[in-house]
Order: structure tokens, then sequence, then C-alpha cells
């Protein structure tokens, strides 16, 4: 190879390690820590797929929502984007009886703007009757018929994950049918003739109103619908949108493929703490609580779940870099709430201060999931290795596994230095390879065992370095997917803002800070004021606890600077009174005098046992 055109980055890695290797070590994912993949996705897109997997017990494929209500000429792309809110609406005006008398432009007009409003999302959350559709809402079981989004894979095995924490199956690769004799659960899998999956799963039951019990396991076209049960207009519209369907969607291709992984996030106590918050929201608020508005407060119960998993994984990695033990019930990260959610020039500062402090923190986690890799790799291909590994349990939780790589990484157990061997012998090859190809820093970083004697940083530092920006922006962009940021119901707001450069330039960033949107303090308080175990009924609960509760559960501070960042105590108390302030305007906060513990949370809606 000249100097003239050096190899890319991934081919300069396949050149050395070959392609069996590289495509194990060139991503930025370690589904043993976490089953998510690190890239972007959309969360309000997730829960058709879990209601799918509940039923069926395997992953979602491909269904015929393009078929049914898009083009029929075009290439599939062309037919895909023609989908739009007036394809769907001038089909169900001409399939289905319920809709006679709404066959002239206006009256479909005002059908596609119900379906917009009600159950089905443009692309981008663009606004108009001719954008492609995205996502479809989950407010009946049935939008699990509808292939949305069209490729599952989009979804980041998001709905994998939430799938297999709920479920909440043990010793099993794979989650599996449950048994009727087996323990019970709150969340079962799959439904025959024997149970109605829709009233056995707190979920399904949620949102499965008027479904009839299944009556063969596995028929994709046997769920149906009691015509004679009252339900709400957004309810009805995917009803019929999925009936003008006949069936769900297949599985996904291939028979390994379809199979939902029992991988859970190495994070125990956060993942145990979300299945406790869905369960518990679920069983004692479907009922009550308007379905426009339930869904809503769902939506912010998976970002506030999922930021705090993704954010006590990271926790629990970074300190496996650091000593080789795995801490899985290490909580969340301590960052600062603008309770003012923007109003407030300070706070909004502060917060975002904390917020990039978290980001900066969090970005030595590729190079940690990339040592991770490394060490798997290398051990399972190292004929002691691969027989000490098959002795780890790794699923549901892969304690044990990382546990291990750990001993090997900080040089502990008595055979490391047989992968360690082999893993400096590799660094050395990259490098004399990196040198050869243009990329002299790549080359130094691998050599530099002065500044870092262990083989596996090096390695994993300088194939971060290869990567580029990728890993981080797509880490960043899974920061802003678990927040839902920018959203009604989400966790996070950006913006764009100008640095000047020492040069005397200016660059242009985007900053994010935490908030809590109302839906989300709605969630919160309407989680919260529900007591621990499996009661439902309403406790007392003083707003100096409920601020507590943020901090020690989800990491959200309030009236508490995190650590490393110095905030002042009038600005403290600022923030507390803004928090204070914002949920008495919602009707979320009462109190009889101005003593603290006499300062009470109070639900709108009144949850009762199911």
């Amino acid at each position: 190879m000249s100097d003239s055109s050096p190899l890319t980055p991934r081919q300069l890695v396949t050149e050395v390690f070959g392609p069996k290797m590289t495509k194990e070590v060139w991503t930025g994912n370690y589904e043993k820590v976490l089953p998510m993949s690190v890239q972007t996705f959309d969360l309000s897109a997730v829960l058709p797929s879990v209601f799918y997997m509940f039923r069926f017990g395997w992953r979602r494929g491909t269904g015929d929502f393009v078929d049914t209500f898009g083009p029929s000429e075009g290439t599939k792309s062309q037919r895909r984007k023609g989908t739009t809110a007036h394809s769907v609406a001038s089909t169900l005006v001409r399939r289905d009886d319920d809709f006679l008398g709404v066959d002239g432009q206006s009256e479909q007009a005002i059908l596609a703007d119900l379906l917009l409003c009600y159950c089905l999302d443009n692309r981008w959350y663009e606004l108009g009757r001719t954008k492609p559709i995205q996502r479809i809402a989950p407010t009946h079981y049935l939008a699990s018929w509808v292939d949305l989004p069209a490729n599952i894979g989009d979804l980041r095995r998001v709905p994998e994950t939430i799938t297999a924490i709920l479920a909440n199956q043990k010793r099993v690769e794979h989650v599996e049918e449950t048994k009727r004799d087996g323990k019970p659960t709150w969340f079962p899998v799959v439904g025959g003739p024997e149970e109605n999956v829709f009233e056995e799963n707190e979920l399904l039951k949620a949102v499965g109103q008027g479904m009839r019990r299944p009556v063969e396991v596995g028929d994709l076209a046997d769920d149906r619908f009691d015509e004679n049960t009252a339900v709400g207009i957004d309810q009805l519209l995917v009803i019929r949108i999925a009936q003008a369907l006949r069936k769900a969607p297949d599985p996904i291709a291939g028979r390994d493929a379809r199979k939902i992984a029992n991988q859970r996030p190495i994070a125990t106590k956060t993942s145990r703490e979300f299945s406790e918050d869905m369960r518990k929201f679920v069983r004692t608020y479907a009922s009550v609580v308007p379905r426009q508005a339930f869904m809503e407060m769902m939506e912010s119960c998976m970002a506030v779940g999922l930021t705090a998993i993704l954010a006590s994984v990271v926790e629990v990695v970074l300190a496996w870099g650091e000593t080789g033990d795995v801490v899985s019930d290490l909580g969340p990260a301590h960052i600062f709430v603008d309770s003012s959610a923007g109003a407030d020039r300070q706070l909004r500062n502060v917060a975002e201060q904390s917020m990039d402090d978290y980001v900066r923190r969090v970005e030595r986690f590729p190079a940690a999931l990339m040592a991770l890799r490394l060490l798997d790799y290398q051990a399972r291909n190292n004929t002691w290795g691969r027989q000490h590994i098959a002795k780890l349990r790794s699923t549901p939780v892969a304690t044990e596994r990382v546990a291990f790589l750990g001993e090997v990484l900080h040089d502990r157990h008595p055979k490391a230095r047989r992968i360690l061997d082999r893993l400096e012998d590799r660094a050395e090859e990259l490098a004399e390879a990196a040198a050869a190809n243009q990329y002299p820093a790549v080359a130094r970083t691998l050599r530099n065992d002065n500044a870092q004697p262990n083989p596996v940083w090096r390695l994993a530092d300088a194939l971060s370095s290869l990567h580029g920006r990728i890993l981080r922006e797509d880490l960043h962009k899974l920061i802003d997917s678990v927040l839902h940021a920018e959203r009604p119901n989400g966790l996070a707001a950006k913006r764009q803002v100008s640095r000047k450069e020492a040069g005397g330039g200016t660059r242009r960033r985007q900053v994010r800070s935490l908030v809590l949107t109302d839906t989300a303090l709605e969630y919160l308080v309407h989680r919260h004021v529900l007591p621990p175990g499996s009661g439902n009924t309403r406790r007392p609960l003083s707003f100096i606890d409920f601020v507590a509760i943020l901090r020690r559960r989800y990491g959200f501070c309030v009236d508490q600077a995190p650590p490393g960042l110095t905030i002042s105590n009038e600005l403290l108390q600022r923030n507390r009174g803004r928090l204070e302030r914002r949920l008495r305007d919602l009707g979320l906060l009462f109190g009889v005098n101005d003593a603290e513990r006499m300062k009470r949370l109070r639900p709108r809606f009144e949850g009762g046992a199911p």
C-alpha cells in the first residue's frame, strides 16, 4: 500500500485483526452490560413492539402496513414515503363500513387530522397529511399489529430490553413462554387457550380493552376485538387500522433472530426499580387516568427509567475499569435539575454546566466498552479462557462474566497473562500498520506503555480514536433518546450556544439541561404517592421527601449540588422554590401551613386496586 492511498480505519483494523475479530470489536455496543444499541432511537415508538413481544414471544418482522395503506406502485422506499395520514384515511373510508359518509375530500381531511391527532405521527414529527408516517401511538394493544417503524432494528433493541426486564425470567438464555405452573409474574409472555394474556399481563391488560381470550398460541390473526366494548376515539382509530391489516406482522426472519434475548442491563438496582415503577404505575392508574394523559405519562415513565438505567450502567462500567470489580447496585450519577424549565437563566446555566460535566464523564464509556469487547473476544479465542467463560452465567445479568474480565484486565487471575500478552502483540501489530498508513497518533498511543502500561486500554483508546467522532456522537444520541429530549413528555432541553475561541473566532455547539416537563412531574408524583411493595393505596408524601426520592432514586438534584459542582445556597433554594411553585400550579401540592413536612403531594387522579 503506497503512502498516497492509506487504508481506511476499518480496513486497517481488518488487515491486522482479521474480519472475524473486527466484526466483534468495530462497534459501539457490548450487550452483556447494556443490551440496547448505543445509537439513537424513538422512545415514542417503543411500546407497540413490547406489546407484540409479550403477546407472541418473539421479535416483530415486516407486516402489511405499507401494502395496505400505501401506494401500489414504486420502489419499497417510494411506497413507504407515500404512506401518509391522507392515504390511511382514504383506505379506511374505502374498506371499512364504519366510515360510510366520510367519502368527501373535506371529511377525509378531517379524518386524516384525527389520525394525526390521536394515533399516528409523521417522520421527524412533521405536520401535514401528506408526510410519511413513522410511528403509531400505543393507545391500544392492536397498535402492535402495525409494523411501525418499518424496521424494528431502528428501535435499537430497546423493546427487547424492556421486555426482558419486565418478564423477569431466571436462568434462561432467551425470553420464553411463561408456564402456568411456574411462579406468578406481573408480566407473563404469550397467551393461549389456558390463559388470557390480556388479563394476566398487567401491561396488556392496561391497553387490551375488548380483546378476547386467544385460542391458538402464535396465531397472528387470532386476536379479536369485542365490538360491544366502549372505547375512546383514540383507541378506536388504532383498532380500525389494525383490523384493516387482518393480522399481526410475521416474526422477524431467522429462527435465532426472532428470539428475544434474556439479557438485562448490568445495573441491577435501577433495572429492578424501573420494573417496579412501571408495574405500580400501570396497575394503579391505567383504568382511572384518561387514555391520552396515561400514555403521555407512560412515555415519561420510560424516559425516567431508561435514563436512570443508562446512567447507572455507565457508573458500573467506569468503576469496573478502575477496579475490575462489578458493583451492580450502583445508582445513577447526580445531575442538577433546572426546575424553572429554562425560564430562569441562572438555573438554566447551572443545569447546562452540570449536564456538561456528566457528558464529559460519560465520554470515557465507549473506550470502556471497547476494552470489554477486546477482553471478551480474546478470552473466547483462548482455550483456557473459552472453557472458563463457559462455566460462568451470562444471562440474565452478566455479572460473573464481566467480573472475570475485570480480573484479567487488572492481571489478578493466575492465567490472565495469556490474554494480556496476546493483546500486547496485537497492539504492536496495529501500531506498525498504523504508522505505515499515515496514522502516527494512533501508533504513538499504542506504543506509549509508559503512560499506559496496560495493553487493553492502549488498544481501546487507539480503536476509539480510529472510529473518530462516531462513537461519541452515537453516545450523545443515545443520551438524548433516553431523555426524550425536546419532547413534551421528556426530561431534557437543548439549545445552540456560541462560544468564543482563543484565536478570536466563535464556535457553535449544542448544550443540554436536565428539566422536568409538566408530564414528567405528574408521572413522578403519581408514582411516588404509592407506597413501596405491592400495595397501591395512596400514602402521605411530603414535598421534602419527594425531592429526596428524586435525588436518591434517579440522581435528579433539586436543592443539593451534584458532586464536583459548586452552587450557591441562594440558587439552590430558588430552584427548590421553583419546583414547589410548579407543583402547586399543576394542582399536585398543597399545604396547610408553612411547615416543610406539612407540604404534601396529591395526585390529580386517585388510583385504586385493580
